[in-house]
């Protein structure tokens, strides 16, 4: 059977072996230097304990008559100086330290003024550590200390075991200690992701109003948060235009199916000829809704990048001049003078020559529908660093500032001055702004100076 481990248990798996694993070492390395350093531990032990036993000694010397006989008498009394030194109450995780299970004491050496041995270690001479045993500022004696060569196997396996003992009751504090601290820093940081991880479970059932809670932090872990809320607040308003899209195409498509439907019923009734009058009036319908359909199509397909585009190198200056040619009839009926204004030399863009005359035909249609007879039509050119700039401006009726960015949204219209029923489909500038983005431009709307509407569409030029 497969297992599967959450975020959670891996982390604090993570931090625990990682903890484990340092303190393993740190084990492993003191292991190391107590082998290699034990009998240079021992004999510093011992050489701590011969200045214990310097003041035991010394004092002895004092409560005797200021003499070493005592000890030459009664070599018994040696013992009885040193025994004090190892109260049991000094190492109580071992009872015999280092230097007792060693026979430290053992090897201690006193000797008097001349040098001459009075008690302790008779072994063969060997390096000493001596000390002076000093009273009333005269010298009396000396204490020496023969250091140890080797440790008798049972009292290292003494000692050993007693450090392996504490070994253990540190070990598992440890291993207690590191499993507390990787569960905690395991919910501390996992616990943000987890309400992520919720969130993101409501987000695909469709509910996008949920939200996690931001933090000022600037982490990782913050920053996951913050992005996810600006995918559902995305993904809110594109269900907002989604649906607010179909309701516009319903409503798009209710008005000339209506009127098809209530011609057609008058003509089945019998209130109507069907004469060359009724004709034209449903084939202006169907060329409505055809009109529709259409933009409907081109702008999905533009949406998914499927629009094809055929690029080549264009002039927009003759561009300009052949689309307003084109638009000459439109604009005398709608009552409108054209002013151009286009450079001499060719103003040259890499792009797909008919798309860029769709651009410019539907702004041009577009100050036709809206503009009041009798206004002006001013289209003009010029170059701009590294971008042609083409300026389409027209006369009143205006759009008010707060319309200006909706301009480019689905079936967007200032119904009191771009009424539905001259307004064309309402998808025309969002085909514009499709348009331009694929050429690596940009079209924007700006109150015109001349009282009506400024369109400006800036496209790289063509080297």
């Amino acid at each position: 059977m497969k297992l599967s481990f959450t975020l959670t248990a891996r982390l604090f798996a993570a931090v625990f072996s990682t903890a484990m694993a340092v303190a393993l070492a740190m084990g492993v390395f003191s292991h190391i230097n107590l082998n290699r350093d034990f009998i240079g531990y021992l004999n510093e032990q011992g050489v701590n304990r011969l200045e214990l036993a310097r003041t035991s000694v010394t004092a002895g010397y004092r409560e005797n008559g200021r003499s070493w006989d005592f000890l030459r008498e009664k070599p018994e009394l040696w013992g009885r100086l040193l025994r004090p030194l190892v109260p049991e109450a000094d190492m109580p995780a071992v009872k015999q330290g280092p230097a007792e299970l060693t026979g430290a004491t053992r090897r201690f050496t006193l000797f008097d003024e001349n040098h001459e041995r009075v008690a302790g270690y008779a072994g063969p001479v060997e390096p000493t550590v001596e000390r002076p045993i000093i009273v009333d500022g005269l010298t009396v004696g000396w204490l020496a200390l023969t250091p140890i060569e080797s440790v008798s196997p049972g009292a290292e396996k003494h000692f050993y075991d007693a450090q392996l003992r504490s070994a253990w009751v540190v070990g598992g504090a440890a291993v207690l200690l590191a499993g507390a601290v990787a569960f905690w820093i395991s919910r501390r940081l996992l616990s943000p992701v987890r309400r992520v991880a919720d969130a993101t479970h409501r987000l695909a059932a469709g509910d996008f109003e949920v939200r996690v809670p931001e933090t000022r932090n600037n982490d990782d872990i913050a920053s996951l948060g913050r992005d996810f809320n600006q995918l559902a607040l995305t993904l809110q308003r594109n269900e907002a235009m989604r649906r607010e899209f179909l309701a516009d195409v319903s409503h798009e498509l209710r008005t000339p199916l209506g009127v098809l439907h209530g011609e057609l019923e008058a003509l089945e009734d019998g209130v109507r000829k069907l004469d060359a009058q009724a004709l034209r009036s449903l084939q202006g319908e169907v060329g409505i809704l055809h009109k529709l359909v259409d933009d409907l199509h081109e702008l999905s397909m533009a949406d998914v990048g499927a629009l094809a585009y055929r690029k080549s190198e264009v002039d927009l200056c003759q561009l300009i001049d052949v689309t307003a040619g084109a638009f000459g009839e439109r604009l005398h009926g709608s009552g409108l003078r054209l002013q151009l204004d286009l450079p001499e030399q060719p103003l040259r863009v890499f792009g797909d020559e008919r798309r860029l005359r769709q651009l410019l035909g539907n702004l041009v249609e577009n100050s036709c529908r809206y503009t009041d007879a009798g206004g002006a039509l001013s289209i003009s050119a010029r170059r701009s660093g590294e971008h042609a700039v083409i300026d389409v401006q027209d006369t009143s009726p205006g759009v008010g500032p707060e319309h200006l960015p909706r301009l480019f949204e689905r079936f967007f219209r200032v119904d009191a001055s771009r009424s539905r029923r001259g307004g064309g489909s309402g998808l025309g500038l969002s085909i514009c702004q499709r348009i331009a983005e694929a050429h690596e431009g940009r079209i924007e709307a700006r109150p015109s100076p001349l009282g009506g509407l400024w369109m400006r569409v800036e496209l790289p030029v063509h080297a």
